[in-house]
């Protein structure tokens, strides 16, 4: 499978192609003005030799050009999925074992929105370049494949991308400690359908659900159209029923922290054995036990991206003016809007402000939607 000392590899076929790099790479040193700086020194009589300079000519610069492989059954190379990212190394699931891969740097190097070129949930194709007694197993990726849905936030003022392909985003909330945010499962839901996923709201804990308030803010989205369910890790009800939505699907199971994601994913497999933390008397909140985002392979035929609890969702991602479609009961009110650039927030006459006032969008939602508008540092 690996090289052997000495052998000769063939040379790579493919097609020649450009491709862009980041803004910060092969920027021109600044050029000094000798001429101008030596009058200014009383030396009048200079004499200058000519030349020819070479410098960075804008886009141009930034781009390199690679070889593209044509054949998809080149035997050099393999198909896998990224389960874990630790700094620059990468662990591969080829669906027969797991190989550590670092990744090729003209890949970490192509200008790309996130913050990683290479993320939980990537289809890669990746070479072997070490598979001998005494030496460590290790591949390079040479390669990442489109990406049909991402899930994104921003962190700062870069794009962080925390899972790709995936199909669904279980939006875990929980009953009691920490009680349920609804604007953070408003902005997980707007995440999840601009990244090209299905939201499930998922109310964990349900058994602390003493007042009924948690069920009424689940049967809230459920009117709405997004699937919802209730769970109890700890009473065992629900978890079926979450079992039958991951099986046969890949999904990303996410929320704040303490709110049972791990707890939910140990009862569904009890083998797991996910790290469960404890909810800090002082605050409340949930303590972090997952680290960083991992993809599982459960033995009831689902995939499912662990990612770290967030108590925030910064979503300068998605552009302003998209924000209100991502809102389902605003779609329908928004042509009757009189102005065609209304942004629902101070503007007269707005069918969306005249539907929360008539009970046809709820007032938490509508405070998410100005929340989200309105917030700092947002990018159009």
């Amino acid at each position: 499978m690996a090289r052997k000392p000495g052998k000769k590899l063939p040379a790579k076929k493919g097609t020649r192609v450009r491709v862009d790099l980041r803004h910060n790479r092969n920027k021109p040193a600044p050029q000094k003005d000798w001429t101008r700086e030596a009058r200014e020194q009383g030396i009048d009589d200079v004499d200058t030799e000519s030349g020819e300079t070479v410098s960075a000519k804008g886009d141009l610069s930034r781009k390199r050009t690679v070889v593209v492989r044509n054949d998809a059954d080149d035997p050099a190379r393999f198909n896998g999925t990224v389960v874990t990212m630790r700094g620059l190394f990468a662990d591969v699931d080829d669906g027969e074992r797991v190989w550590s891969c670092t990744v090729r740097r003209i890949v970490r190097s192509r200008r790309i929105a996130e913050r990683h070129a290479v993320i939980v949930g990537d289809k890669v194709r990746f070479e072997i370049v070490a598979d001998e007694p005494g030496r460590e197993t290790e591949g390079v990726i040479e390669e990442v494949m489109p990406r049909r849905s991402v899930l994104e936030r921003v962190s700062g003022r870069r794009r962080h991308t925390i899972a790709a392909n995936v199909d669904q985003v279980i939006i875990t909330t929980s009953a009691a400690h920490p009680r349920p945010k609804t604007h953070l499962i408003d902005r997980y839901i707007v995440a999840t359908l601009a990244g090209r996923m299905v939201p499930v709201v998922c109310m964990n804990k349900i058994d602390l659900d003493t007042d009924g308030r948690s069920a009424a803010l689940l049967e809230r989205y459920a009117n709405l159209g997004y699937r919802t369910l209730q769970t109890s890790a700890v009473a065992g009800s629900g978890v079926d029923q979450l079992g039958d939505m991951l099986r046969g699907t890949s999904s990303v199971i996410t929320g704040q922290s303490g709110v049972g994601k791990s707890s939910l994913l140990n009862t569904i497999q009890p083998g797991l054995q996910l790290p469960v933390g404890r909810i800090s008397e002082e605050t409340l909140h949930g303590r972090h036990t997952t680290t960083t985002a991992r993809l599982i392979k459960l033995e009831i035929g689902a995939y499912v991206v662990d990612t770290p609890g967030i108590r925030s969702f910064d979503l300068a991602a998605v552009p302003l003016h998209e924000i209100e479609m991502y809102f389902d009961e605003f779609v329908e009110l928004i042509p009757d809007c009189k102005f065609p650039d209304c942004t629902h927030v101070h503007e007269a006459k707005c069918a969306v402000k005249d539907g929360v006032e008539r009970g046809l969008i709820h007032p938490d939602r509508y405070k998410s939607y100005v929340r989200l508008f309105t917030e700092p540092d947002r990018r159009s």
